[in-house]
């Protein structure tokens, strides 16, 4: 107990800062939860196509935040020091990769939604459903990239809030426009999946156009210039290869290996797709606050070694791990009380219902796990600066013991869907064991900054 924190800051700031990225969180999750529930009240197919067609979104967005992450474990070192020019110069390449890899995943949507859906499903009743949405999103996936980046930035010098207004306001956009064009309401015509993805689109683009006016004309601890944008250095570039790059290697690895797990449950037949997008996606929504710990735990972190208080760092982290432990006892159990009222608003047969209470009971259980692990990893660690480590555990955890077990499990073995979903589910508790030791060890500082 001696190694907790005392002072009465450091709770208000990472309480305010977590509190804050959760509800932004929750926020984009309502969002998905939105087209889940209009969609599946609409048609379980078009339910199930869109499902598969938000994993492309789901690593697009592993994409961009993953550079965001990068640039914020940088950055947030930077900001403990309050110097701003390196700042700009370390976001400006975060910036142009998460753009470029957005152009790149664009073409190939906008070239071959066909085969990307064929990819991640055998199930030719919902793939069409799928082409049609992935069509229009298509077009809001480089002005996701440039506002996520921009509030990447914001987030990493404790600009917070902004986030949060912003994606209130496309959460609105969205619901109101979901319900006005799916259904055909107020004269409208009746769209079905187009609708949901014409009203996402349009919710992306307000979210583009408001992060660009904050960014060059409110924020007073930047004061970002187009000219920033095309600051490049050789120096900054080489220091986002060494340690932003395995940050972004290890979501974008993390987000493909989410769409193989798509891709094996979506070779269980549409009630395994529908009950395992109705299952995490209320996951995401009552797992929001232990997913932010992970960002603050980052940000305070990466300031604390950024001011060389060693000490700071290491009580921090002390009581960080007790904050994730009791977060996640809280997640689970709420997880475990809206269960059933939130599947009985879906419009889904009684076998994806009755599937979808299983793989939420296995996210209480792994819920606990997912919150230590996560922060500790992608918090504590990465935000000291290892975050080689961090890449390297990911592609160990998934690659060689999740999706090999998952895939035997669901292809050779035959076994049950909820079987299945349990072994992807796995590496949530397995890693704890290793969070456990390796933050305690202190081996993860490093100085990131010139």
């Amino acid at each position: 107990m001696k190694m907790l924190v005392r002072d009465k800051k450091f709770y208000r700031d990472f309480f305010t800062m977590t509190m804050t990225i959760a509800l932004q969180n929750l926020i984009v999750y309502g969002v998905n939860l939105a087209d889940n529930i209009m969609l599946g009240a609409y048609s379980e197919t078009a339910l199930s196509g869109v499902a598969i067609a938000n994993q492309v979104q789901f690593l697009l967005q592993m994409v961009v935040t993953g550079t965001a992450s990068g640039m914020g474990v940088i950055i947030s070192q930077y900001w403990g020091k309050r110097q701003t020019e390196p700042i700009k110069r370390v976001f400006a390449v975060g910036f142009w990769i998460s753009l470029l890899l957005s152009a790149i995943m664009s073409a190939i949507v906008w070239f071959v939604p066909y085969g990307v859906m064929g990819l991640l499903t055998n199930e030719q009743s919902i793939i069409p459903a799928g082409v049609e949405y992935l069509k229009i999103m298509v077009f809001s996936y480089l002005m996701f990239s440039i506002s996520n980046s921009l509030l990447g930035v914001m987030r990493s010098v404790e600009t917070v809030r902004i986030g949060f207004y912003i994606s209130l306001s496309t959460l609105l956009i969205n619901i109101c426009l979901n319900y006005t064009l799916i259904y055909g309401h107020f004269g409208a015509p009746e769209l079905g999946v187009k609708g949901a993805a014409y009203a996402t689109l349009t919710s992306r683009t307000v979210e583009f156009i408001a992060s660009i006016i904050y960014c060059r004309f409110i924020d007073k601890k930047l004061k970002l210039r187009i000219k920033d944008v095309f600051a490049l250095e050789r120096s900054y570039i080489a220091d986002f290869m060494k340690s932003g790059v395995p940050l972004l290697l290890s979501n974008v690895s993390w987000g493909v290996a989410m769409s193989v797990q798509a891709a094996i449950l979506g070779r269980l037949g549409a009630s395994g797709i529908a009950a395992s997008s109705i299952a995490q996606t209320l996951f995401q929504c009552t797992s929001v606050i232990a997913y932010a710990t992970g960002d603050a735990a980052r940000v305070m972190t990466g300031m604390a070694v950024g001011e060389g208080d060693m000490k700071k760092v290491k009580s921090g982290a002390k009581t960080m791990q007790l904050m994730f432990l009791i977060i996640g006892v809280l997640t689970s159990f709420v997880l475990f009380l809206v269960r059933k009222p939130i599947i009985s608003v879906y419009n889904a047969s009684v076998e994806t219902a009755e599937l979808a209470n299983i793989f939420v009971l296995i996210l209480c259980v792994t819920a606990i796990g997912t919150a230590y692990e996560m922060p500790c990893l992608t918090g504590i660690v990465s935000g000291g600066g290892d975050t080689n480590f961090v890449f390297f555990n990911d592609i160990v955890f998934m690659w060689c013991i999740v999706l090999p077990l998952s895939a035997l499990s669901a292809f050779y073995f035959k076994f049950p869907p909820a079987v299945t979903f349990a072994l992807l589910k796995a590496d949530q508790i397995l890693k704890c064991f290793v969070a456990i030791v390796k933050v305690n060890r202190f081996k993860w500082v490093r100085v990131l900054t010139r």
